[in-house]
């Protein structure tokens, strides 16, 4: 009967484990992208080769826009599916444009300035619509 009882054990141990494993990778494959707030860009999977170089957006894709407004002035930037396009960077009162990206490219950004500060804002695709992947806000220290 001990025998049995063994078995019996290191049965219920290997079902758990396997139930364990399961629901594990369940909940790092579909919750983790959405805790980062970072889904897969469009449905498509770039392969490695096609990955470097200037991409291109997929004709069929929807255009999706979206002006990102803050305290430095507004980015405008679209999505063409998987694929990002800076339009413009328009500064606010006492700010300056100090760089865009037009794309096309997987994310786009813009670095605006005012005095000692500067403002960098990332845009990538999400599903064919533009979301803020990151905000870089900097001060430059003094030259004395």
């Amino acid at each position: 009967m001990t025998g049995r009882r063994m078995l019996g054990y290191v049965l219920a141990w290997l079902v758990a484990a396997a139930v364990s494993v399961t629901v594990g990778v369940f909940a790092v494959s579909s919750v983790g992208a959405s805790v980062r707030d970072r889904g897969p860009l469009g449905n498509d999977v770039p392969v490695p080769e096609q990955a470097e170089g200037p991409r291109s957006p997929d004709p069929d894709a929807a255009v999706v826009g979206r002006t990102i407004e803050d305290e430095f002035g507004t980015f405008e930037v679209e999505c063409r599916g998987a694929v990002a396009y800076g339009l413009a960077a328009t500064p606010s009162a006492g700010w300056r444009v100090v760089s865009y990206e037009q794309g096309p490219d997987d994310d786009v950004d813009a670095v605006f300035a005012s005095g000692d500060r500067s403002i960098e804002i990332e845009v990538y695709c999400n599903q064919g619509r533009p979301v803020i992947g990151d905000r870089e806000e900097k001060t430059l220290p003094d030259d004395d």
